[in-house]
C-alpha cells in the first residue's frame, strides 16, 4: 500500500514476478490501480499470495472519501502477514508529508482489530537520495513512533507499544527511471528475504493467528463482507469462524471419502455373511487414513476448532462403522455360542461329566470371545462391550441349563424306560392270573426294581453336581413313575375284569385238580365245582379292586363273599335286596380305603358279578345237559320191570334154546352180526344227536355195511377149504366156527370202520 503513482505495481512485479497493471509515465500520472488486486507470486517458497491495493491520497476519489482507503488498509492489515508501504524518500521528517495520512489510516484501522495478530510492516523507501540509510531509518522510525502516539487508542491499549502489534521494517530502493539497474539489484536482494519468510526470524515468522491457505478464499470474503457493514473486526472470532467452517468442510469431504471407500465397502459387504478375519485392524487403518488427511489439510487451523472438527468426524465415522461392528459382535458371538454347543454336545456324547464339560465348555467359549475381539476392537473406538459379553454369558448359562434340563429328562426317560421294561411283562403275567398274594409280589417286585432303578440314576446324576434336594426330588419322581406304571397297569388290568373272571371262572371249572379237562360222566358234583369256580372269580374281583401298593389290610373280599358267596353261592337273593339299607355294596367307595386307590367301587363290582352270573350260566347249563345226555347215552339196559317181565314171559323160549343148541348157535351168530353192524354204523354216535336224525344215518350206512360184511364172509369162506376126511356134523361146526372168528376178527379190524365211523354231528 501506499500513495497513488509511487509504483506499488512496479515494486510487486519485479520483486515477485507479478504482471499488475503498471502505470504509463508518457500518458501522465493518473490513478492505474483500481481497488484490490491479487496474484500469486512466482518462483517463491512456500507459496505466497501477492495484493496490490489502490493508492492513497488519489485525486480521483478525493479529499473527503477516504472510506475506501481505510478499508482496504484494515482489509490489508487483516489478511497479510507482511504490509509494504510504499515511501518518498523527500517525505522523511516533514510534518505534512504525504505518508502521514497513511500511516494515521493504518494505525487508526489498527484499533479495529481485537486482538490482531503481530503484522510485519515493511517500510520502502522509494527513490532513495544522497544521505545515507543510517541516517534515513532512525528519522522514519521516530516519525512512526510520534504517529502511533498521536494516534487515539482504546483505553485498555493506552499504553501498548508499537512493537505490540507490528514488527517494524525499513529498506530504501533507488528511482527506477533513473537508476533501472540499480534499482533491479536492490529489488532482487529484497526478494530473497521473501524466501522462506516463515521460518523463524523471517519477514512473517510470527505465524500466531493465521489462516491456512484452504481457508483463505473463504476467510478473505467473510473479512471484506464484514469491513464493507463498517463493523468491526473481530479477528479471533473470524479466525474461529474460518477454522470452523473449513474444518468443517474438510470433516464432510473425509467423511465423504470414507463413505465411498472401496476397502470399507468391501468390509461391510463381507461382514453381513460372517466373521471378517482382521476387521478391527482392517478398519482402525482406514479411519486412521482419513483422520490423517484431516489432520494434515487442518493443520494451521485454530486449534481448538480444528480438534472439535476431528471428533466431530471420527465421532461421525465412528457412528458410520458402528452397525459394521455390532454385526462383527454378532458374528462373534453366534461363533463362540455355536462352538460352545458343538464343544458340549461331544463331550457329552463321549461320556464325559456334564458339569465339568459345561465349565471347560463355557470357559473356551468366553475365551474365544475375548481373542476375536481383541481382533474386531476398532483403535479410534472406545465402545463398551461388557453387555454384549454379558450377553453371550447368559446365552451360554441358558443354554446350559436348557442342556442339562433335556439332559436331564432323556436321562430320567431313559430310567423310566428300564423300569417299565422291568415291570410290564412281571406284572401282565402277575395280572393274567391274580391271586391272593398278587399284590405281595407286585409290591415286592415294585420295590426291587425301583430301588436298582433309582440307584442306578443317583450315580447317573453325580455328574450334574446338582444340589441334594433336586437329586432327592429326581430320584424320587422315579419312584413316583415307576409307582404310577404299576397304578395305571392295575387300572387297565381293572378294566378287564370281566374278561378275567370269566377266564378263571371257565378254567376252574372245565379243568381238574391235575388241570385236565374234564369230562362230564355224571359222577361230577357241577353244584361244587360251579361255586369254586366262581369263589375263584370273586376272589380276583377282590384282588383287582382296590391298589395294595402299601400293605394295608381292607375287608373288600370279605365284603365281596359276604354279598355274592355267602349262602347260597348266588347273587340273584341279593339282588332283589339291592336297595336294603346297611348293604356293603350300595356305596361308591369301600370302607377303609382311598378313592385314590379303589379301581372297582362296590357297585361297580356288583354290576360286574351280575353280568358276569348271566355270562357264565350258560356254561353251567351246559355242564348239566352233558352230563345228563352222558348219562342217557350210557344207560342201554331195560328198565328192571322190563327185565323181571323178559325173564317171566321168555321162560318158554328159554327153556327151547336150552334143549335145542342149534338155536344158540344161531343167536350167537346173530349176535356177533349185530355186533359187527353196532360198532361199524356207530350207532351210539348216531342217536347222540337225536332219535330222527340217528334213524336216517342209519337207513344210510346199514345196506353198504350189511353188504361189506357178506362180502367178507364169503371170501373167508372160499380162502379156507373143508378136508375130505372129515365128518360132516364136525364140518358143519367147523364152518359155523370159522364164520364167526372171521366176523369177529373183521369186528375187531379197524381198517374198514375207518370209512364207515362217521359222527353225523
Amino acid at each position: 500500500m501506499g500513495p497513488q503513482s509511487s509504483g506499488k505495481s512496479t515494486l510487486l512485479n519485479h520483486l515477485f514476478y507479478t504482471n499488475f497493471r503498471e502505470m504509463d509515465a508518457y500518458s501522465g500520472r493518473n490513478q492505474t490501480t483500481k481497488g484490490v488486486w491479487i496474484a500469486k507470486a512466482v518462483g517463491i517458497e512456500p507459496f505466497t499470495i501477492v495484493m496490490d491495493l489502490e493508492g492513497t491520497d488519489g485525486r480521483e476519489r478525493g479529499e473527503d472519501d477516504t472510506a475506501f482507503e481505510k478499508q482496504s488498509a484494515l482489509f490489508a492489515l487483516a489478511v497479510a502477514d507482511v504490509v509494504l508501504i510504499n515511501i518518498w524518500c523527500h517525505d522523511i521528517g516533514r510534518e505534512q508529508a504525504a505518508n502521514r495520512p497513511l500511516l494515521k489510516v493504518v494505525f487508526q484501522v489498527m484499533m479495529r482489530l481485537f486482538s490482531p495478530r503481530k503484522t510485519t510492516l515493511l517500510f520502502v523507501i522509494r527513490d532513495k537520495t544522497k544521505t545515507p540509510f543510517e541516517y534515513l531509518e532512525p528519522i522514519l522510525r521516530e516519525d512512526i513512533q510520534k504517529i502511533w502516539e498521536k494516534v487515539s487508542k482504546p483505553q485498555e491499549h493506552e499504553d501498548t507499544p508499537l512493537s505490540e502489534f507490528f514488527n517494524v521494517e525499513v529498506t530504501a530502493l533507488s528511482s527506477y527511471e533513473e537508476k533501472e539497474e540499480q534499482f533491479k539489484e536492490q529489488v532482487a536482494q529484497l526478494r530473497q528475504r521473501f524466501f522462506n519468510s516463515i521460518s523463524p526470524g523471517g519477514l512473517a515468522g510470527d505465524r500466531q493467528g493465521v489462516v491456512p491457505a484452504s481457508g483463505f478464499s473463504f476467510s478473505a470474503e467473510q473479512i471484506w463482507k464484514v469491513i464493507k457493514e463498517n463493523k468491526d473486526l473481530d479477528l479471533p472470532a473470524h479466525k474461529v469462524m474460518v477454522a470452523t467452517v473449513r474444518c468443517e468442510e474438510i470433516a464432510n469431504e473425509k467423511f465423504d471419502g470414507l463413505a465411498s471407500d472401496e476397502n470399507w465397502l468391501a468390509l461391510e459387504r463381507a461382514i453381513q455373511t460372517g466373521a471378517v478375519s482382521g476387521f478391527g485392524k482392517s478398519i482402525s487403518s482406514i479411519l486412521k487414513a482419513y483422520l490423517s488427511e484431516y489432520d494434515a489439510e487442518s493443520e494451521y487451523f485454530e486449534e481448538n476448532v480444528r480438534n472439535a472438527k476431528r471428533r466431530y468426524l471420527e465421532s461421525k465415522a465412528l457412528q458410520m462403522v458402528y452397525p459394521a461392528y455390532i454385526t462383527m459382535l454378532g458374528h462373534l458371538h453366534s461363533n463362540a455360542f455355536n462352538n460352545f454347543k458343538t464343544r458340549l454336545e461331544g463331550c457329552l456324547d463321549r461320556g464325559e461329566k456334564f458339569a465339568a464339560s459345561a465349565r471347560t465348555c463355557q470357559h473356551y467359549a468366553m475365551l474365544e470371545f475375548d481373542n476375536e475381539f481383541a481382533d474386531a476392537a476398532i483403535q479410534q473406538a472406545n465402545w463398551d462391550v461388557s453387555k454384549v459379553r454379558e450377553k453371550l454369558s447368559r446365552n451360554l448359562k441358558a443354554h446350559t441349563s436348557h442342556v442339562r434340563s433335556e439332559r436331564l429328562s432323556q436321562l430320567l426317560a431313559e430310567y423310566e424306560r428300564q423300569v417299565s421294561a422291568a415291570l410290564n411283562e412281571p406284572l401282565e403275567s402277575l395280572s393274567e392270573a391274580p391271586g391272593t398274594d398278587t399284590w405281595a409280589s407286585i409290591r415286592s417286585l415294585l420295590k426291587r426294581e425301583s430301588d436298582a432303578a433309582a440307584s442306578a440314576f443317583f450315580s447317573a446324576l453325580t455328574g450334574f453336581e446338582l444340589d441334594q434336594a433336586t437329586i432327592d426330588d429326581l430320584v424320587q419322581n422315579l419312584k413316583e413313575y415307576a409307582r404310577k406304571l404299576v397304578e395305571k397297569k392295575s387300572r387297565d388290568e381293572a378294566g378287564k375284569v370281566l374278561i378275567r373272571m370269566k377266564d378263571r371262572f371257565a378254567s376252574v371249572f372245565n379243568h381238574d385238580k391235575d388241570s385236565m379237562p374234564r369230562v362230564w360222566t355224571g359222577k361230577e358234583d357241577i353244584r361244587a365245582i360251579t361255586r369254586e369256580a366262581r369263589l375263584e372269580s370273586m376272589k380276583l374281583l377282590a384282588t383287582l379292586a382296590v391298589i395294595r401298593l402299601d400293605d394295608t389290610k381292607d375287608n373288600v373280599e370279605r365284603v365281596l363273599f359276604s354279598a355274592f358267596m355267602d349262602g347260597t353261592g348266588s347273587v340273584h337273593s341279593r339282588d332283589r335286596d339291592f336297595r336294603v339299607s346297611g348293604d356293603p355294596l350300595a356305596s361308591s367307595t369301600w370302607r377303609e380305603v382311598p378313592p385314590e386307590k379303589t379301581l372297582i367301587t362296590p357297585i361297580q363290582c356288583r354290576a360286574l358279578w351280575r353280568q358276569f352270573m348271566a355270562e357264565t350260566e350258560y356254561n353251567v347249563t351246559q355242564a348239566v345237559s352233558a352230563q345228563e345226555a352222558h348219562k342217557r347215552g350210557n344207560n342201554w339196559l331195560p328198565p328192571p320191570w322190563a327185565i323181571v317181565a323178559m325173564a317171566v314171559l321168555g321162560f318158554n323160549e328159554f327153556m327151547l334154546l336150552l334143549r335145542n343148541p342149534f338155536y344158540l348157535v344161531v343167536l350167537f351168530v346173530t349176535y356177533l352180526l349185530g355186533k359187527a353192524i353196532w360198532v361199524q354204523t356207530d350207532i351210539p354216535g348216531i342217536f347222540g344227536n337225536g332219535i330222527v336224525p340217528g334213524l336216517f344215518a342209519l337207513s344210510r350206512r346199514f345196506p353198504p355195511t350189511l353188504m361189506n360184511m357178506l362180502g367178507r364172509l364169503a371170501s373167508e369162506g372160499q380162502d379156507r377149504p373143508t378136508p375130505p376126511h372129515q365128518h360132516a356134523t364136525s364140518q358143519g361146526f367147523r364152518h359155523q366156527s370159522q364164520a364167526s372168528d372171521s366176523v369177529s376178527s373183521w369186528v375187531c379190524d379197524p381198517a374198514d370202520s375207518d370209512s364207515e365211523s362217521t359222527n353225523t354231528s
